[in-house]
């Protein structure tokens, strides 16, 4: 058998993509400081009620990597989900985003914005270029996809 090729390095490089879902709770209200009070009401219409509002979001985060040949995996999911954990569910879930979390003190807490702090979380503790896609649901009919552009 000397001389034969072992047929995990015959077999072609696959790039898969993971996708993990998860929800959390949290309330804002939409309100730009760079805005007068009349403008703020009129763009933002009942979502600049002073009390704020709340809503289930449910994140998709999406993975892209090559297969490992000796794991079969892109990532071990388990990490995945402890990131998750540190990324959305400790600083997000639960909270009032503009009064629990500083990144809103100055930012429009639109689910827009709220997608690129989930990424820019998520991208320091993920091993680098493994991050392909965050996909926040505000709401069954409104959905933001970012992707670090």
């Amino acid at each position: 058998m000397a001389g034969m090729v072992n047929d995990s390095q015959c077999l072609p490089e696959r790039i898969a993509y993971i996708t993990r879902v998860q929800s959390f709770s949290a309330c804002h209200r939409l309100h730009s400081k760079a805005l007068s009070d009349e403008e703020n009401k009129r763009i933002f219409g009942k979502c600049n009620n002073p009390n704020g509002h709340g809503h289930n979001y449910k994140v998709e985060v999406t993975v892209r990597g090559k297969i490992d040949i000796r794991t079969g995996m892109v990532m071990n999911l388990t990490d995945l989900k402890q990131y998750i954990e540190k990324a959305i569910m400790e600083p997000l879930d639960h909270k009032n985003l503009d009064k629990d979390v500083p990144y809103f003190a100055d930012v429009v807490s639109t689910t827009e914005n709220l997608a690129v702090f989930i990424w820019d979380g998520l991208a320091k503790l993920l091993p680098p270029n493994l991050l392909y896609e965050v996909k926040v649901h505000e709401t069954d009919k409104n959905i933001v996809v970012y992707r670090g552009e």
